[in-house]
């Protein structure tokens, strides 16, 4: 069980955080770039570090690894993940498809995740083996099983290595019909039962640790592209469904050839 403070935690850091991105939302505001050419933008950094502040008054025992400014005590028993903004493509474009993530780590395993996107205010809050709830109410995937009648999504085609790129084609021509963009967006949907797969390569700690309890509180599964459960130290090809049928035809056409 988690404990009680923790999930309220998570839902201040949410909260706290929502009220500095959309301050910039729509703001024109100004853009730089990543060592990795990515963009990041103000609201990025301050909503990091309004959330890391509370952290560390809350919990100062805890770990802190965030996407701007690293990593913070990262051996403790606890570990928050925070991505301010995933999707900044769509946030500053003014699209709201972008979202906050924050996951929690317990020894290095994904147990907590939050999914909140401020504008929409829609915000999924998954506990591993408690549930996940999407604005206070429970949220539960399909129940789809078959292939043909999956929707399937990812953020973009230029995010896989060719041949991931293959055979997500070959699994995406299998399903009823496939959408692109999103980000960590679509794994929220997944979990209301809006989508039914969800694939992605190359991304990293940040952007998965909070995805993978909202997807599995929900009911669904979330692994890597060999089936392996996520953690501290896996790699960025993972794969969400909402049933095991689901789960194993993506893994069976991902790891085709």
């Amino acid at each position: 069980m988690i404990p009680a403070e923790l999930k309220q935690l998570a839902q201040e850091l949410a909260a706290a955080s929502a009220e500095v991105i959309r301050g910039y939302y729509r703001s024109g505001l100004a853009i730089d770039d990543k060592s990795d050419a990515s963009p990041v933008t103000q609201a990025d950094r301050e909503a990091e570090i309004v959330m890391r502040k509370l952290i560390n008054e809350r919990r100062p025992q805890d770990g802190i690894i965030g996407e701007e400014f690293g990593r913070e005590n990262a051996e403790a028993e606890w570990v928050w993940v925070l991505d301010p903004v995933d999707g900044t493509k769509a946030f500053i474009t003014g699209r709201p498809l972008f979202v906050t993530l924050i996951g929690l780590l317990h020894h290095g395993v994904p147990v907590l995740g939050v999914i909140n996107q401020p504008v929409t205010g829609d915000c999924w809050l998954g506990v591993v083996g408690e549930g996940t709830t999407l604005n206070g109410k429970p949220a539960q995937v399909s129940q789809i099983a078959d292939l043909a009648r999956a929707r399937i999504g990812s953020t973009g085609p230029q995010y896989f290595q060719p041949q991931g790129l293959a055979a997500f084609n070959e699994l995406a021509a299998q399903c009823r019909f496939a959408v692109w963009g999103g980000d960590g967006y679509q794994f929220g949907l997944l979990a209301s039962g809006g989508m039914d797969i969800a694939v992605e390569s190359g991304i990293k700690l940040h952007d998965f640790a909070a995805l993978a309890p909202v997807v599995i509180g929900a009911g669904g599964l979330m692994t890597d592209w060999q089936g392996k459960a996520l953690d501290i130290n896996s790699g960025g090809d993972v794969v969400a469904a909402a049933t095991p049928a689901l789960h194993t035809a993506a893994l069976d056409c991902l790891n085709r050839g």
